[in-house]
This record gives structure tokens, sequence and C-alpha cells, in this order.
């Protein structure tokens, strides 16, 4: 059968449709995920057309995802970041929802305080076990959609679950289907996507899927969960770890809105941000992140990264309000006694600063020479310097001028007597055997005791 796409407005086959392939063993593609070794990737030369949507969003599962892989979260620590999320997410909603557990009575208050904020945005969700009881709890809290667990690649199916893949697709429509009677939204996580068999279940289930969500009248939700980060953005990479691929196949064999579509990655192999992307290019509308990326393991796609994704993508912020990525760090490091690697893009105590002299005299004479961007205006962090051995002159007046706020006329020159006499006293400390940076503290005793009262 043949029907003109609404998508492409081309004539495509539409009557081909896969079927469960109940196999007898489980299917490990030993090929590419041999334990021993590091796992490969493949490579078919098919390629899928780009296909971004009209709309994309970014989802939160710090309160789920990230609580798993810290101390708990206080009730009073999840209102903060919740209220931040809205502020970072602006107006219109780009960070959309936020999902939360639900399971003890210290869950259920931290919902209800945010509920009671009144904020649209994000919308709160939950992520439950999947039972009656736990679909009658998210109806009661007045919560619309919840995230169920339904693992689809044979290392759950057979290896955890014990099950056939016939036994565990009847077993997850039958919880769907109390999901349905509860009249809550099934997110459906596809844990291991992946490593499933794409074809032979992951598809066939998802169609069963849609076939009742049409029969309720109830959408459900795809998360696409890239469980180990096997998967990869390459352009004509092979199933199962081509994104593109996933993204696409969902769309096109199953025909999953790009609205109810949505990516899970974590970053075992460095490659969060980049499947989260490609995920958007190719037709999901949501990816799912964690604040500061923290989660299992090497942890989620770092929301804060996907913010900078969607700006540079859509070319617009959109109505939100990067400064607050500053206020969540700032946060987590103070209030919560997170300790963030001073590395870490856009958050981490090093992220625009530098030791290199030569690259500090770029930045006092034009901070664009060095900066990734306007720092300061974005994220409310002004380009940095670290006072070391390989400063110089012109790094001591940057860290000068940056520290005391001077601008204008007041800035400092790397021929004022101050600079000259700070990088003296610095010279002196490290041929003595210093290894260290200078710390903020030293630098000002210093600066207080050669030039009192001047700044």
């Amino acid at each position: 059968m043949l029907e003109i796409s609404s998508k492409t407005n081309l004539l495509e086959q539409k009557s081909y449709k896969y079927s469960l392939q109940d196999v007898a063993e489980p299917n490990l593609q030993r090929d590419i995920f041999s334990y021993g070794e590091v796992p490969k990737v493949s490579f078919n030369h098919r390629r899928v057309p780009m296909n971004m949507p009209e709309e994309i969003w970014i989802t939160d599962t710090s309160f789920r995802d990230g609580q798993q892989s810290v101390a708990p979260y206080s009730v009073q620590q999840i209102v903060d970041l919740y209220k931040l999320l809205n502020k970072l997410g602006g107006p219109y909603g780009i960070i959309r929802q936020t999902e939360f557990f639900i399971y003890s009575n210290k869950d259920r208050e931290a919902v209800e305080k945010c509920q009671e904020l009144g904020l649209r945005f994000p919308e709160i969700t939950t992520w439950i076990r999947a039972s009656k009881e736990d679909f009658k709890l998210v109806r009661d809290m007045g919560i619309r959609e919840t995230g169920i667990l339904v693992s689809c690649s044979d290392y759950h199916i057979f290896k955890k679950m014990k099950m056939s893949r016939s036994q565990v697709l009847d077993y997850y429509l039958g919880t769907v289907k109390d999901a349905f009677a509860a009249g809550i939204m099934p997110r459906c996580h596809l844990e291991d996507i992946t490593r499933a068999d794409f074809y032979g279940f992951v598809i066939p289930f998802v169609n069963e899927l849609q076939k009742l969500s049409r029969e309720a009248g109830i959408p459900v939700k795809i998360r696409a969960c890239d469980t180990m980060g096997y998967g990869v953005p390459y352009t004509e990479a092979a199933m199962p770890r081509s994104v593109a691929g996933i993204i696409y196949g969902l769309q096109h064999y199953s025909d999953v809105p790009s609205e109810q579509l949505e990516w899970h990655g974590h970053n075992d192999f460095y490659k969060a941000v980049a499947n989260a992307s490609t995920a958007w290019l190719y037709g999901a509308c949501a990816v799912n992140c964690s604040l500061l990326g923290i989660g299992e393991r090497t942890g989620n796609i770092p929301l804060e990264a996907m913010v900078f994704e969607y700006a540079s993508l859509r070319g617009s912020m959109d109505g939100m309000q990067p400064t607050a990525i500053t206020e969540i760090a700032n946060y987590f490091e103070k209030e919560m006694g997170y300790q963030i690697p001073p590395m870490t893009p856009f958050v981490g105590e090093s992220f625009n600063s530098t030791r290199a002299g030569i690259h500090a005299d770029g930045l006092l004479k034009d901070q664009e020479i060095y900066s990734i961007f306007d720092t300061e205006k974005l994220l409310d962090r002004p380009a940095t310097v670290q006072v070391s051995k390989t400063s110089g002159l012109a790094g001591i007046a940057y860290w000068i001028n940056v520290h005391y706020g001077l601008k204008g006329e007041r800035e400092l020159k790397k021929n004022d007597p101050l600079v000259i006499a700070i990088k003296e006293w610095t010279d002196k400390l490290y041929e003595d055997g210093r290894q260290t940076v200078m710390s903020h503290g030293e630098l000002e005793e210093k600066i207080a005791q050669l030039a009192p009262g001047r700044f």
C-alpha cells in the first residue's frame, strides 16, 4: 500500500510491519558486544533523513536518575532546584518536564511542595514501579504522566527478567493497560535500546503500544534509553547503536510522533551530548537530562549543556535564562556540598579560566580572543585567569582587573608597578619549589600589603 507522507509529501510504502521474533535463545550480538573487548561500531552505509521537529525541548531527571547517584536531596533542596529549573527554562517551558519518585513520604512531600508553587514549567511527572497501587497514587496526587520501565534488550529480557520476548511483551502491555485504567499517560522507558533487537522486538512492541494507545484514546510516550551509553551519532552507523537509526525507525515503522518521542542517554563513552543533539536533529522533540550530568555511573546528559546546544541549533535562547546555570552550580556546591570538577564546561571553577601567560595577554587585550563566548553576559561569570608560574605580567594584571571589577580607565596595565611587584613575588615562590596555583586569599593579602587601600 502506498500513502503520501505528511512529512516528505512523497509516496511511501506503508504496508510492511515488523512482527515479534520470539527467539529461543537471547541475541546478545556478540560480534558487537564482546564483553572482553571494547564494543565495536559497525557501519551499513544507510542514511536516514535529518528531520528536526518544529519544536524541541528538554526534560529533567535530576530528582529521579540524578538523585539515585548522590546523597538523597532534602525536600527544601528539591524545591529550591525546582524553582531554579523554572527560572532557567523560561516562560515558554524549554525545560518542559521533570520527574520525581513518589515511594516515600519525603518523596511525596517534595512533590506537593513543588505543586504548591503553581508553576507551569517544568511539569511534574513521576517514575514508578509497574503496579496498580502506584498508578492510583499518581492519579490521586493529580499527576497526569508517569514513567514505567520496559527493558527491551535480550540482556534484560532473558538474563534479568528470566522471560521470553512474548512473555515480557504481554507483561508490559498489561502494565500499560493498568496505567490507562487509572487515566494516566504512560511514558515507556525502553531500557537498553542500544543493545536491543530493534526490528525483532522493539518495533513490534512499540506497534502494540500504539495500538493500545489508539484504543484507549490516551497517548503513550516513548523514551529511548541509551542505558549504557552505547549510542553513536555517526552518519551511516548500523543498528542497534545508531541514534539516528533508532529515532528514524520509531517514527517510520511505529508512527511515533515527534512530540511523544524522547531520548535518554548516558555518558559512558563521552557521547551523551552529541547523541542527544543527534536525537533532536533526527526527529525527537525531547532530550532527557540531569543537572550537572549527575546520574548512574558516568552520568546523564548534562542539562546545562543542552541549553547551549538548543541555542546553537535554534539561534536563540527562546526565553531561557542561562545565568541560572551559575546559580544552580553555586547551590550544588555551597548548599549541598557537591564538588563540581573544576574543568566541567559552563559550571566548573576553571571552565573559562587560563593559567597560560600568553592566553592571559590575549584576554587583557580582548576577551573574545580566548573566551568561548561572553561568559559574563550569558552565565554571569567573567573569563578569569589563575595565577601560577606561567601567568606572566598579563595574567596577574588580568586577575586583578577581574577580581576587583576594574574597568575602563581603572584597569591596570601589565607595566603597573603593583603588577610587577606581584610578579617578582610569585616568581620567587615558584623558584623556591612551589607547585600549586596562587589562591585568591594569598593574592588579596599580598596586594593589601603592597597597595593598602588601593582597591
